[in-house]
């Protein structure tokens, strides 16, 4: 898909706009694989010798976290781009490349599979499976996404100018159809589909703003003109509105979390 296949020309920009992932989030997306009984080492590094698989996993943004909890993570994605910088900010991760319809590791090798602002992307249909056959019995299938809270105004404004070519705003994203493909296609393989959300607002300003915005997939292929033009009326409503028009704000953000355990 062309729209799947073009961050790798702003890579850069990716790592510097896009938002993170809330800690809460990915403990709440490790905690089925992480035994209760181990607690927390020294260092509060609760996932200390789970080995992770960030699938889909970037420039980085969701690796970066994992790791900081003590995970033993394997970062893979199909784009070299997306990779190379992942690499060039984590380089004591093993990053390699592959898809989630074609896992290059072995059955049961490892303890999660997470996948940050990616299920979206795959093939569930043949994804599924091979993430149900590189995790370990009790291991645990997670994905994350960020979305912009559009239970605020200004924020359902910016959705309306930018017409449909950013990411799926938190109304959208609790309306998908994510959860109930991810039950369907994983039917005897995982347990039940839980979900949670979790609070993430971002500091922005108006023009690192429109910076991220530039950085969906959607703009991305639009034509330069059409692209341009978006992003001029985007700045413009920005500037308008009382919100976001004096210097620092916070983008209210909402990151929707997915989780089920492998049988």
């Amino acid at each position: 898909m062309r729209r799947g296949s073009s961050f790798g020309a702003v890579a850069a920009a990716y790592a510097e706009h896009r938002p993170d992932y809330p800690e809460a989030a990915v403990r709440w997306c490790l905690a089925p694989a992480t035994p209760e009984a181990a607690g927390r080492d020294a260092a509060g590094r609760d996932a200390a010798g789970l080995r992770v698989l960030d699938l889909g996993a970037g420039t980085g943004k969701l690796t970066a976290a994992l790791a900081r909890l003590g995970a033993d993570v394997t970062a893979m994605d199909p784009d070299a781009g997306m990779l190379a910088e992942l690499s060039s900010r984590l380089p004591g991760v093993r990053a390699l490349p592959g898809s989630a319809e074609a896992i290059p590791l072995a059955d049961g090798s490892v303890d999660a599979v997470i996948c940050g602002q990616a299920m979206h992307w795959f093939d569930l249909t043949v994804a599924v499976p091979q993430m149900a056959r590189v995790l370990a019995t009790g291991g645990v299938l997670a994905g994350m996404w960020n979305c912009d809270d559009d239970r605020a105004q200004w924020v359902a404004g910016l959705h309306a100018v930018a017409n449909g070519a950013l990411s799926a705003a938190l109304s959208t994203r609790r309306a998908d159809s994510i959860a109930p493909d991810l039950a369907r296609t994983g039917a005897g393989l995982f347990t039940r589909v839980e979900r949670a959300e979790f609070p993430n607002g971002q500091r922005r300003t108006a023009a690192s703003l429109v910076d991220a915005l530039a950085t969906h997939s959607k703009l991305l292929v639009m034509a330069p003109a059409e692209r341009d033009r978006l992003l001029a009326a985007a700045g413009a409503y920005l500037a308008a509105r009382p919100e976001t028009s004096q210097g620092e704000f916070t983008l209210p953000m909402i990151t929707v979390a997915l989780r089920a355990v492998r049988r």
